[in-house]
């Protein structure tokens, strides 16, 4: 990986100079975001309650402004199965009233949801301009049509969507770039109420939480989107019913630049899994030949959280994948044919090696050049500490910023939210004032939800780039978006629809310019036609896709 170690030596006393690197406050009360993330902990330690729930960054209302939706849990004790009959276990809906203040919509925006929520992912899936809402539960799961008068409708059967089982991570994604989003569901576990065993002691009073190793794989979903509000069921057709697995997070890339999306899947304990897009005809898993499917060692790990993103300023993109305590998060660098583990060499392997990873993201959070990471962490199991006393089921969050390529923990002098203890778990990033500066909003386990104001000083210069297509899908997931400055150097990055932990976030690509201006936008659309922009002025640039082929 090009460090360019001199630069980082002669810039590395810029992680302590004053006035420099990210800082967050904690505008959660402030701002009225009153979210009681609820697990409905008992005493029988059902697995589920211990791995909380994603949380969106979305503009339902097309207003400008990007509202948040964070998932809740449901009462596993109601008869009939997971209940949200109590206002305490919805979904919640906040809109942005703009200035840091929110109004839960839930009620009227008809959003509560039903079944133990896991996570959600957020696009136009019928091109009519508003964003629904996809949602993700032990149970069936959701699909949420905007309406576009601040009311959603639930449309999951009429739709075809009929989810059943454990699912966890979902993105929207045309994966046959016919102008149609389709919508991949990963499975978590073979598990349900019924077969939740005792492990640990067999005393009520010291039982744990079962080990996802006791429980098979489960296989994923994929539906075709077919327009008019239909989608089918092609997981077996395009071979990702072939490849179950323990999936979680979920992020959408190109790692053999080829103009077909491929999906990343994170997996508990059981090998990380590549889908490589055959060019719209189907998947096959190839995280093995990759060389993302295992640790430095070939051994597997808890793959929780997953960020894809081009991480060395080069337009070279990564995978990262963090984990529990020990195990440490996996950096994939994109080396051409195959990926190479550069978590060593990059700081990551220092950063994370007693810490458990959940939402994640790689976002330039001071805006000079180089995406910064930020991880909600917390060890699964509640009573860890008794086994492990170096390992906590609540941990501070994780800010490192990048300089040229390396990883240096900055959480010390971020803010005093860095100094507090979290069960955290979905994460999801976006400019909530439109400062230019990136915000985060984090999902608790069993907790309040956090939502992270970024009040950086001294910050550099950015550009937002938000897609419309024409041809291709109305929110352009897929399109690979490069952006080249003055300074002879550029930034690549993907429209998306997920990543983190069970979480969604905007489709715009934040890029941050330090003291460089934009000197040439280029896009590339998901049927391979390409367009560019010489000179962007403004820091916010619309482009509408045309069907002009260069």
């Amino acid at each position: 990986m090009p460090l360019r170690v001199s630069s980082v030596l002669a810039l590395g006393l810029l992680v302590t100079s004053h006035g420099v690197g990210q800082r967050f406050e904690d505008v959660s009360a402030a701002a009225g975001i009153d979210f009681v993330h609820a697990a409905s902990k008992s005493p029988q330690k059902y697995l589920v309650e211990a791995m909380g729930s994603g949380v969106a960054l979305l503009d339902f209302d097309d207003d400008g402004l990007l509202d948040i939706y964070c998932i809740n849990g449901a009462d596993l004790a109601a008869e009939g199965g997971p209940s949200k009959t109590d206002p305490r276990y919805w979904n919640r809906l906040y809109r942005n009233l703009g200035e840091w203040r929110f109004e839960d919509v839930t009620e009227q925006s008809r959003v509560a949801g039903r079944g133990f929520g896991m996570g959600v992912a957020a696009a136009d899936y019928d091109n009519d301009g508003d964003t629904d809402i996809f949602v993700t539960n032990l149970g069936p799961d959701i699909l949420y049509r905007n309406d576009g008068d601040g009311i959603f409708q639930d449309v999951s059967h009429e739709a075809g969507i009929e989810g059943v089982g454990w699912s966890s991570g979902a993105a929207f994604v045309d994966y046959d770039a016919d102008g149609l989003l389709d919508l991949f569901v990963a499975k978590y576990l073979d598990w349900d109420l019924g077969n939740n065993r005792p492990c640990g002691s067999f005393l009520p009073e010291r039982r744990s939480y079962c080990h996802p190793r006791l429980f098979g794989p489960a296989a994923y979903r994929l539906y075709r989107n077919l327009g008019e509000g239909r989608f089918v069921d092609v997981s077996v057709d395009t071979g990702i019913a072939a490849h179950p697995g323990k999936g979680l997070g979920v992020a959408l890339g190109d790692f053999d630049a080829d103009g077909w999306v491929d999906i990343f899947v994170a997996n508990d304990s059981y090998p990380q899994q590549l889908f490589r897009n055959l060019e719209g005809k189907g998947f096959e898993d190839v995280g093995v030949l990759a060389g993302v499917a295992y640790d430095a060692e070939g051994q597997t790990y808890a793959g929780m959280g997953v960020a894809w993103e081009d991480v060395d300023g080069g337009g070279h993109s990564g995978i990262l994948v963090n984990a529990l305590g020990r195990q440490g998060y996996w950096l994939y660098r994109d080396a051409g044919d195959d990926f190479e583990a550069v978590s060593n060499m990059t700081g990551i392997a220092a950063l994370s090696g007693l810490r458990s990873g959940w939402g994640m993201g790689l976002a330039d959070f001071d805006n000079d050049g180089w995406r910064d990471l930020f991880v909600a962490q917390g060890h699964v199991m509640d009573d860890i500490a008794a086994s492990d006393p170096a390992l906590s089921d609540r941990e501070p969050f994780l800010i490192a910023r990048n300089l040229f390529g390396r990883f240096f923990d900055v959480a010390g002098r971020a803010g005093e939210v860095f100094e507090r203890r979290f069960a955290g778990r979905g994460a999801a990033f976006g400019d909530l004032d439109w400062d230019g500066l990136i915000d985060i909003v984090v999902n608790v386990n069993d907790g309040p939800a956090v939502l992270l104001k970024n009040t950086t000083q001294n910050a550099g210069s950015y550009l937002t780039v938000r897609l419309e297509g024409s041809r291709s899908a109305r929110d352009a997931i897929g399109a690979k978006v490069t952006v080249r400055t003055s300074a002879d150097s550029q930034q690549a990055a993907l429209v998306g629809s997920a990543g983190s932990y069970l979480s969604s976030g905007p489709h715009d690509l934040h890029f941050g310019l330090g003291q460089t201006q934009a000197a040439e936008v280029i896009v590339r659309w998901p049927d391979g036609r390409v367009q560019s922009v010489a000179e962007p002025t403004g820091p916010l640039l619309l482009i509408r896709e045309t069907s002009i082929r260069q």
